[in-house]
């Protein structure tokens, strides 16, 4: 599987066809962009042609929206949650837990896994910023991420994370949390901002094979995502 698609025609033509195999991709935004919706939308997708995803949730999903989803795409709810394997860290040290067994049963070939979502992965190590064990957070964080790369080029299993914003004072501008690490390890980078009437704009900020600065419009309703 060398593309994994959206099935949003705009997103997939920005992408060349979908996020890459053997690859990190990060979403980033502020909060209520769409980000956990693109995320939702392919585990919907994977699950559609029988294959499973592995879902490390630290924001709390809503069944509701995945519901919704998985309508727009063909299929149910209960079809998409029996292809999913949901993990719920509510510590870094958990979420560090939670990847490692994401890689070990992404390694296995008993199951055919289409997919590893981490969303957010900076929510709980925000959580450490400021604090005497900042460095540790910062440490976990980067292995974790680190270890989800090396089994997505072992195993060709995508691997897409969301990720918060900070806004930089100097500029006004809203750019990822993580420093330089996280924007180099993920291999596509795609920023998704907020417009009018549930409409929502990609602009790919990082890519191996593409032109940067590329856009994609989607927007969000009430039967999941759709492309102008």
């Amino acid at each position: 599987m060398e593309r994994l698609a959206f099935g949003v025609r705009s997103l997939d033509r920005l992408l060349g066809g979908g996020i890459e195999a053997g690859s990190l991709t990060e979403l980033y935004g502020e909060g209520g962009t769409g980000k956990t919706n693109l995320c939702l939308l392919l585990a919907a997708e994977v699950a559609r042609v029988g294959r499973w995803t592995i879902y490390l949730d630290t924001e709390g999903m809503s069944l509701d929206r995945l519901s919704q989803i998985a309508t727009g795409v063909g299929t149910t709810l209960q079809s998409v949650l029996n292809r999913v394997y949901l993990a719920n860290p509510q510590t870094l040290e958990e979420q560090e837990k939670s990847v490692e067994r994401a890689v070990s049963l992404a390694r296995q070939k008993e199951t055919e896994i289409g997919l590893i979502v981490l969303d957010s992965c900076t929510l709980l190590y925000r959580l450490a910023l400021g604090q005497e064990d900042e460095d540790i957070a910062r440490q976990s964080l980067s292995a974790q991420l680190a270890l989800l790369l090396h089994a997505s080029l072992e195993t060709g299993v995508p691997v897409i994370f969301t990720n918060q914003v900070w806004r930089d004072v100097s500029t006004s501008a809203f750019e990822p949390i993580g420093g330089s690490f996280l924007n180099h390890i993920a291999k596509t980078i795609l920023r998704i901002d907020r417009g009018h009437d549930g409409w929502r704009r990609a602009t790919l900020m990082k890519h191996r094979s593409l032109p940067e600065g590329g856009t994609a419009d989607f927007q969000l309703t009430s039967e999941g995502i759709r492309s102008p």
